[in-house]
């Protein structure tokens, strides 16, 4: 883990190049332009940081409106269609074990950068004691990590930073 800790704390000025080819929604739904999103399962401790962290979220994220995904939880939340997924609580990312994984720090918070196949990026915090992850469809990637930096506040609110596991 410290050599990613220290891959992240050199790579802040890479974070919008590498960030402007972004994110995946996991599980959309096109059948009513709703969004769909598996539901984390963390433990108590982490569920309540994820219930301080649902009612920091900003309405807006990149000038989108919240528009949370099914199921309903506490645990998810979603902005536009097709949407910006967030989830918190969710396991750690084997990625994180990668000492060349790419990382970047995004306004205070860290991320772990994960391209998807799909041409989307997927975001897990790091060096916190809840792992949230966001993720931005293929078609919103132009913005760079302007979502992250609309999270950035309510993470930092929410979630302490530290080591979850």
């Amino acid at each position: 883990m410290s050599s990613f800790r220290h891959r992240l704390h050199g790579l802040p000025a890479l974070a919008v190049p590498i960030a402007a080819v972004l994110i995946t929604v996991t599980g959309c739904s096109s059948s009513d332009d709703s969004a769909t999103a598996a539901v984390p399962r963390p433990d108590a401790a982490v569920t309540k940081l994820c219930r301080n962290l649902d009612k920091a979220l900003p309405r807006k994220v990149d000038g989108l409106s919240r528009t949370d995904p099914r199921p309903a939880s506490v645990l998810t939340a979603g902005w536009g269609s097709p949407a910006i997924i967030l989830r918190c609580g969710v396991p750690r990312p084997a990625a994180m074990d990668d000492p060349e994984a790419d990382g970047a720090d995004v306004n205070g918070v860290g991320w772990l950068l994960q391209k998807q196949s799909d041409g989307s990026f997927r975001f897990t915090t790091t060096l916190r004691l809840a792992y949230v992850e966001v993720t931005i469809p293929a078609d919103r990637t132009e913005r760079g990590v302007a979502p992250l930096v609309d999270l950035a506040p309510a993470v930092k609110k929410a979630i302490p930073e530290g080591i979850a596991d």
